[in-house]
């Protein structure tokens, strides 16, 4: 057994909730008011998804440039538990979130060189996310990027079965994120759901 958790993020109908509530990541992800993405999805519609997941599962609400009173509101309502901040979201953003909220905060940042990854440590938020950049496009960074990391972060960009074991013995990150690696044609697979968090729990 890893350890490791796992995200399947881009949730946005009712069957990707029943795929996860039957495979039993740790977080689920709904990309939330976010119009360039094909996975978002309104308040309204996050508010359905969420309700209708089992108790063990995370919502995490993932936002970009969002108007911090939103991601407060879906925090303090209990609507997702935890707040994923995916935009140009500075220092100063995460203090005016914490005066709002004491619900845990995930960052996100883009590596494309070991400077990037320093900067991502240096982050006031609960966890960070490390990322390729453009998200969703199934094309992992250069993990010989990143330096020791003794924090907990979750570790995102092009994961699927091919490479999730690779990733968690490797990088040993506190969880990974799936997205696009758990699809068929542009939409959550439950079969890829399953085996992907069967890989991560070790079997």
């Amino acid at each position: 057994m890893s350890g490791t958790k796992i995200k399947i993020c881009g949730l946005r109908r009712m069957e990707d909730v029943r795929a996860v509530n039957e495979a039993k990541p740790d977080f689920c992800g709904f990309i939330i008011e976010v119009p360039k993405s094909f996975r978002s999805v309104t308040v309204d519609q996050v508010k359905e998804l969420a309700a209708g997941l089992d108790r063990d599962i995370q919502a995490v609400g993932v936002f970009v440039n969002a108007p911090e009173t939103l991601a407060a509101e879906l925090l303090n309502q209990g609507i997702i538990s935890m707040a994923q901040l995916h935009g140009q979201e500075d220092e100063a953003y995460i203090r005016r979130l914490r005066k709002l909220t004491d619900r845990p905060l995930i960052k996100a940042f883009s590596v494309r060189t070991r400077k990037d990854a320093e900067k991502a440590m240096e982050s006031t938020a609960d966890y960070i996310l490390l990322d390729q950049g453009s998200g969703g496009t199934g094309i992992p960074f250069d993990w010989s990027l990143l330096p020791v990391i003794e924090r907990p972060f979750f570790l995102a960009g092009g994961l699927g079965e091919d490479n999730l074991e690779t990733a968690v013995h490797r990088m040993h990150p506190y969880a990974v994120d799936l997205s696009s690696g758990v699809e068929t044609d542009m939409w959550k697979d439950p079969v890829k759901i399953k085996r992907a968090v069967d890989i991560v729990r070790g079997f």
